[in-house]
């Protein structure tokens, strides 16, 4: 069989089946089926594909179509420009995430700009936490960007910790990393304080399970998508932890479901916290809350 003809079947396959995005679905499956790139598949349609590959294919496909992700078939995903290794022990990295990447450097820049050091921001003696780092997409992203950064990355499954390693390895950014299982900075000494620290939460509550599509519902990490029963019952965790390690000055960033805003702003509304502010997704839901630790006069301008 040809390339053209198993991809064509594929797709009407797939599409029969009301599988989203199908197309690229098929294109996605077959690709890594036969390790070429995309265009190998456009370029040369007419090129034979081997049984084995051919039945693998298919194979892959009635997979997708039983409703297991097209990510997890593939073990890959890309998020900010990198490719990520993805596994059912991990969430799969979504494009929404990163605007909590975005608003980091953005937030870390905008520190430096009113302290007045106008070098460019390569993140030189700066420790981030990045909690619930499940495949490792936001410490490793920030890593790319922030050079001279250290992180402490954690998450409560081993099995995600495995993953987040593999890809801090695969990107060269294991020897920046330390990974450690925690639920959310519990364990992580006193002492420890950060410039940044960052999460993409269980945020889902169990009541909204039922609704889900099947491929979020029956084969991403339980752990990682729910939240509590109402879906935000980790966020006051979270601040509180936030604003025990943070430095004066330093900034949390944190992603929210897309119902969870109302029941998380009031969380800051305390003395620890300065200069809150949320950014909504392109599809106008606010999707990340940012804040300032509270610092006394002088101190951040004066850091070093």
């Amino acid at each position: 069989m040809d390339a053209r003809t198993a991809f064509k079947t594929g797709i009407a396959r797939l599409r029969d089946a009301n599988v989203p995005s199908f197309t690229l679905a098929a294109e996605l499956l077959l690709l890594h089926v036969v390790g070429r790139e995309r265009t190998w598949l456009y370029a040369h349609p007419e090129d034979e594909i081997s049984k084995e590959q051919e039945d693998r294919f298919f194979s892959l496909v009635e997979r997708r179509v039983a409703g297991e992700p097209t990510q997890y078939l593939t073990g890959k995903q890309e998020f900010w420009g990198l490719e990520f290794d993805v596994t059912p022990d991990v969430l799969i990295p979504r494009p929404e995430t990163e605007h909590v990447v975005e608003v980091a450097l953005d937030r870390l820049a905008l520190r430096e700009i009113r302290a007045g050091r106008k070098q460019t921001l390569t993140g030189e003696g700066l420790q981030i936490a990045d909690i619930g780092t499940g495949s490792g997409c936001i410490a490793i992203a920030l890593a790319k960007d922030l050079p001279g950064t250290k992180f402490i990355a954690t998450d409560i499954s081993p099995a995600a910790l495995s993953v987040a390693r593999r890809n801090a390895e695969r990107h060269n950014f294991a020897d920046r990393i330390e990974f450690v299982r925690a639920n959310v900075l519990e364990g992580i000494a006193a002492e420890t304080h950060f410039d940044l620290i960052a999460s993409n939460p269980p945020y889902i509550g169990r009541r909204e399970g039922p609704t889900l599509q099947r491929e979020v519902r029956d084969h991403e990490p339980e752990v990682a998508l729910y939240g509590g029963e109402e879906g935000y019952e980790l966020y006051a965790a979270l601040v509180t932890q936030s604003a025990a390690h943070l430095l004066p000055g330093g900034i949390v960033v944190l992603e929210l479901g897309h119902d969870s805003l109302p029941a998380v702003q009031p969380l800051f509304d305390t003395p620890d916290w300065m200069r809150v502010g949320v950014t909504n997704d392109l599809a106008g839901i606010p999707r990340v809350i940012a804040a300032e630790r509270t610092a006394p006069i002088g101190t951040i301008a004066n850091r070093a």
